[in-house]
Parts: structure tokens; sequence; C-alpha cells
């Protein structure tokens, strides 16, 4: 029953996805924000550092608590979850790796396609189709055995850093 609830909520999501304008987001907020459901595991999550803003679907929250959730009950050897980012020229990638088990080649495609997956197969679905509506991509870029690395990419303007050495103005 608890699945088929799951399921339901993930329906519901779906059919919500975009009927709320995007927004600017603090990453930091985000991350902090799923923290509270995962006090119980033991797993030290680190947030990024600096004040990173992005231009996002309201449901953003979602994709760090999947990515979280996923790290929590599939890395098995799992102590430690770690999100950082770096810029690629005139993108920027938010980047969450784990050192948990990791995910086999053969699956990195496949865990984003709707029913793929061992619970619902539809958090990193979902995800992908949240982060789409502002430009945003995922992959998984980790190494079987030495855990997960899931890369978002931000498009240019998608993002602000703000605070920082790297404080500039708006990014159009």
């Amino acid at each position: 029953s608890e699945i088929i609830r799951t399921q339901i909520e993930y329906t519901r999501m779906y059919n919500e996805l975009g009927s709320v304008r995007p927004g600017w987001y603090f990453l930091g907020d985000i991350i902090r924000e799923q923290i509270p459901a995962f006090e119980s595991s033991g797993i030290v999550i680190e947030t990024v550092p600096e004040e990173l803003w992005l231009y996002a679907d309201p449901m953003i929250g979602k994709v760090f608590y999947n990515l979280i959730d996923n790290a929590v009950r599939y890395g098995e050897k799992i102590t430690r979850i770690r999100f950082s980012w770096v810029e690629r020229g005139d993108t920027l990638v938010i980047i969450c790796e784990d050192d948990g088990a990791g995910i086999a080649d053969e699956m990195k495609q496949k865990i984003f396609l709707r029913g793929v997956g061992k619970n619902t197969g539809f958090g990193l679905f979902l995800a992908r189709e949240i982060l789409s509506i502002t430009g945003m991509t995922i992959e998984e870029t980790g190494t079987e055995g030495s855990g997960a690395r899931f890369e978002i990419t931000l498009p240019p303007g998608g993002f602000r850093i703000m605070g920082s050495v790297h404080d500039r103005s708006f990014r159009q």
C-alpha cells in the first residue's frame, strides 16, 4: 500500500509540473530543508558553502530529496553525501556525490526512465522532468564501487553567485 500511495503522489506531482512559474532559489536552503528527513540515517550531508541561487521550478526540493533518499536507500556502505558546484564555461554544474556502492555503468542512463528502479521507478524520472522545465540536465557520472555522482548542469542565465569572491550581478 505504501508503494501505491507513493506512486499516486508522484503522479500528482508529475501532473503539477510547470503549473507554477519558476523562480530563484538559494541552493543551500533547498538542501538544508531536506536534511531533517534523513537525520536518523547517521549519514553526514555536506551542503554548498557559498551563496548559489538557481532559477528553477518550485518543485526543485523534490530533486534534492530524491538524490539524498536514493543514496540512503541504495548506497549500502554510505557514510557521506556531499554537494558542491563548479563553473564550466558559461554553465554551472551542481554535484551530488556519495561514498556508497555507486551505480553500474549499464544503469546510468536507464535510471532516469519512468518505471526503472528498485522502489517506485518515478523518483529520478521526475527529477529529470523538474530540472528540464528551466533547461537543466542531470546525469550520473560516478564509479560503481566508489559511490554515485550526479551532475546537474544549469544553463547560462540559470544561476547567480552572490556574496562571495565570485560576487557578480544577475547573469542573463
